[in-house]
């Protein structure tokens, strides 16, 4: 894929926006029964979401980690999702988007978080581009959670027949199972703010 170093690739329409997270089943499962997290989800840590599938493929092992055994694809109202962006502080610092190391010390606090890292291909290589995750916490997550969510989905199963095809050599039949993922536009004070 090519692009920009820092771009959101994502899945997306005019109203949502597709991230995704990995849970154990006593999360993603009830939370893709009913649409919404259940009372165990919890609203007191930052959770992570992140627009590129293979990406959080990378991170959950295929969804083979402890914890991490189910996949779900979280639609978010696009509106919510900038709003985070808009508010968030980078993880790092970085002097494209902060004046010096002050500047950035005095984002570090704030309830969403951005990093970049490396995206990823079907073997879960690094490629030499970055992929956005953003972390959620206080009054973010709450908001995550009980008002930007439009529907959640688990897609293990998307996601085992991924990595089967991956593992069979068929990369074109891995490729064509991807969600269509291209890059999402943002504000240019967003674009400030996420140092792309």
């Amino acid at each position: 894929m090519t692009g920009d170093y820092r771009q959101i690739r994502a899945d997306y329409d005019e109203n949502g926006i597709t991230v995704y997270q990995a849970y154990g089943p006593h999360i993603a499962i009830p939370a893709a029964k009913s649409g919404r997290f259940p009372e165990t989800w919890s609203r007191q840590r930052m959770t992570w979401i992140k627009p590129s599938f293979l990406w959080m493929m990378y991170r959950s092992g295929w969804a083979g980690k402890p914890g991490q055994e189910h996949v779900v694809a979280v639609r978010l109202r696009r509106e919510g999702f900038e709003d985070a962006l808009r508010n968030a502080g980078l993880s790092h610092y970085d002097r494209k988007a902060h004046a010096d190391h002050d500047a950035w010390a005095r984002t570090r606090h704030r309830q969403v978080r951005v990093q970049w890292d490396p995206e990823r291909d079907l073997h879960l290589h690094a490629l030499p581009h970055r992929s956005l995750q953003v972390g959620l916490s206080g009054a973010y997550a709450a908001r995550y959670a009980d008002e930007w969510i439009l529907d959640i989905t688990d897609i293990t199963d998307t996601v085992n027949e991924v990595r089967r095809l991956v593992a069979d050599g068929d990369l074109s039949g891995a490729a064509e199972r991807l969600p269509l993922e291209r890059p999402y536009p943002v504000s240019a004070d967003i674009a400030t703010t996420l140092g792309m």
